[in-house]
Order: C-alpha cells, then structure tokens, then sequence
C-alpha cells in the first residue's frame, strides 16, 4: 500500500536538521534550481550512472513556503470541485498524492527535485506523462508502476529510478518525477533514524 505524505507516520518523523546549506545545482542539470549541498552531490552521483547520450533535467527543486501553499490551495479547490462534499480527511489524503502538505513539504525543505530524462539533444525523453500531470489528467499514468504507459516509458522510468535509487534518493510513487533525499519522507521510506533537512530558505542560500 502507498504510504501518502498526509500520513501520519510522514508527520511523526523527527527532524534532526543537519545544516547542508542550499546550492544552486549546475546548469548542466537543468534550470538553475536550487537544493541542499547533500542532495546536489548525489545528483552529480546519479548522473554519472547514467549511460551516454541521456542526462538528468531538473524543472525544479526548492520552493517557497509560499508556493507551496498556493499549489495546495489550487489543487484542492480542483478536487473539491469534482468530489463535492469531500471531507477535509478525504480532501487532505487525494491532495497530498500530488502536492505535500506544508508541514511536511520536501521541496521547501530543499530535500526533492522534480526531474526527467533528456537525450544528447537536449529533448527530453518519453516517461508515459509530463511533469506535473494529475492523477486526473492523466488517469493515473503518473503513477511511477503504472500499467498503462509504453514499453518505452516503462524502461526510462526504469533508468531513472535505477541512478536515482543508487544514489541514495527515494522517489513518492504517485509522481515518477518527484525524487527526495534528506526530507521526512525519506527518512520513513530508508529507516533513518530523523530526517535531515527541514524549511529551508532561499535567502540562505550557499
């Protein structure tokens, strides 16, 4: 069973933040994204495993706390509109498979990047959706295991998922985009002890 970020067990996890201080990851990533130095390093780590001819894209990696709260709003006002009546516990449980409550958001913290493949074109490659897409847009074919994607897609998701993983990253399986390191969510999902990385903010930025 997907374990979602509204759970409590995401929530209950200690945070133990260990300083690594926001870095803006270089342009050969992708956008000038900024993460924490930890996870910027296993990037660079991930990238390496890959084979030639296919790179890492970043779109994004911290975000305001700010923002955050806008996509929430946004995203929430879309379900309640097609779920009307939705109970609050119901209404936090379907957000949170495409948007982290705040409490526990990994890309404030500066612990997740929202990324895809590219090939020596620059052109990213085919991973069965586009970045973003809800579970209603796409019914569901955002899902990392989804069934319903090409063959194609079925394997880059594959590639990114094996540099991604051997790097130390976990990803939030209802966005096979969304990889973290350092957050509570990958502190629940390896075993560690507490989290690393809490809010973090881009004015402190190394």
């Amino acid at each position: 069973m997907t374990i979602l970020l509204s759970d409590p067990r995401v929530h209950g996890v200690p945070l133990v933040d260990n300083g690594d201080p926001l870095v803006r990851l270089d342009r050969s990533l992708g956008r000038h994204s900024h993460v924490r130095s930890g996870l910027a390093q296993r990037l660079a780590d991930a990238q390496s495993m890959l084979p030639p001819g296919v790179r890492l894209h970043v779109v994004e990696g911290h975000r305001s706390a700010a923002a955050q709260a806008a996509i929430v709003a946004s995203y929430s006002a879309e379900l309640c509109a097609v779920h009307p009546g939705i109970s609050p516990d119901d209404l936090a449980r379907l957000s949170s498979r495409f948007v982290a409550p705040l409490a526990v958001a990994p890309h404030v913290a500066g612990a997740a990047v929202d990324l895809t493949l590219v090939g020596s074109d620059g052109v990213e490659l085919d991973l069965g959706t586009p970045i973003d897409a809800t579970p209603e847009q796409s019914a569901g074919r955002c899902y990392f295991d989804a069934v319903d994607i090409s063959a194609e897609a079925r394997a880059y998701r594959e590639l990114l998922a094996g540099a991604l993983t051997g790097a130390g990253l976990v990803n939030y399986p209802t966005e096979w985009w969304h990889w973290s390191f350092g957050d509570r969510y990958w502190a629940l999902m390896t075993g560690a002890d507490h989290a690393l990385y809490g809010p973090a903010d881009l004015r402190s930025a190394a």
